[in-house]
């Protein structure tokens, strides 16, 4: 199966120009971090850094509401406070899982140019 892919890979980049073939080479599997920074560098980047600071408070308030939690011996106010803690974990999971989201869908989208990529460039090669 791999071989198949790399004999297709090998006919796309013949069919290709120089321009083309190198953003063909663009396209290809990024690392985690890579696809972190193209969150932050997308359209919607100033909306992951605005999500980053308010993981970051929110991460203190669960601190504070840890240290409250542990410094207080009022069973209803116990309760209170692992509520609160439990909340903030709540809300850090969904700010996590946006940016999971968005590198997933970046990841659909560079898919996505490849195949208008290869099926522009084998269209060209069986009109030629």
């Amino acid at each position: 199966m791999k071989k198949d892919l790399e004999k297709i890979d090998l006919l796309i980049k013949e069919a290709l120009n120089e321009e083309e073939a190198k953003f063909y080479d663009e396209l290809e599997e990024q690392n985690l971090f890579g696809k972190l920074g193209t969150v932050y560098r997308g359209k919607m980047g100033w909306l992951a850094m605005i999500m980053n600071v308010m993981h970051l408070l929110i991460f203190a308030l669960f601190v504070y509401c840890v240290v409250q939690f542990f410094g207080t011996e009022e069973t209803n106010i116990l309760i209170k406070w692992a509520a609160a803690g439990f909340l903030c974990m709540i809300a850090m999971g969904m700010l996590k899982l946006y940016v999971w989201q968005q590198m997933d869908k970046n990841d659909i989208l560079r898919e996505l140019k490849r195949l208008e990529l290869q099926v522009t460039a084998l269209s060209g090669k069986l009109n030629q």
